[in-house]
């Protein structure tokens, strides 16, 4: 990580993916006088068709602390990940760096061999096309605290909370891209690049 700031044509990310509940809240502190205030989770009618759950892949930059999202269509997939990290590089390439340095844990995902097959056949397309180079850089075991997109995951889960009702999978979707300031993109799927 440090080397990585030492050169200007490099980019530094930290990557993490996360679950948005549209039912489950996060634990949140208040100050009251009587009892404290407690949010239960919501239960979802039997006939609901959109997911409890919505899945995202994040990128927060080392330079800028600007965090790129991406949600994903159905569960999160291993083949999800090698289409999410070359979209990463896409808005680096064009301030001219040459690298990203991707920073994560040592999840079974990340370590899968189809995200180390998308990295093996990006990397020479790349460099043939002048693209962004990827390292990925995988944290130390349990260790969760060194990944910097940590923090911001659980601001964010605790800044779209909804008290009063059940958020559809838009709403919840629309909060976080605004608390995070990104623009709302299309779903990773598996048929979609």
């Amino acid at each position: 990580m440090r080397l990585a700031t030492t050169h200007p044509d490099w980019g530094l990310g930290y990557a993490d993916e996360g679950w948005w509940s549209r039912l489950a809240q996060p634990q949140l502190h208040t100050w009251t006088a009587a009892q404290p205030l407690r949010l239960v989770a919501k239960a979802a009618p039997k006939p609901d068709p959109e997911p409890q759950a919505l899945a995202c892949d994040g990128l927060l930059r080392a330079d800028t602390q600007q965090s790129w999202l991406r949600f994903v269509a159905g569960r999160p997939l291993s083949a999800l990940t090698p289409q999410f990290l070359p979209w990463s590089c896409r808005p680096l390439q064009r301030q001219g760096k040459r690298a990203l340095r991707v920073v994560w844990d040592t999840a079974a995902w990340h370590r899968r061999r189809e995200v180390r097959q998308g990295v093996r056949a990006h990397n020479p397309a790349a460099k043939r096309t002048g693209g962004i180079r990827l390292v990925l850089c995988p944290l130390p075991v349990k260790s969760p605290w060194l990944n910097r997109i940590e923090p911001p995951w659980v601001h964010g889960k605790k800044a779209s909370v909804e008290p009063q009702r059940k958020l559809t999978a838009a709403e919840v979707m629309a909060r976080v891209h605004t608390y995070y300031g990104c623009k709302q993109l299309p779903l990773l799927s598996p048929e979609v690049a």
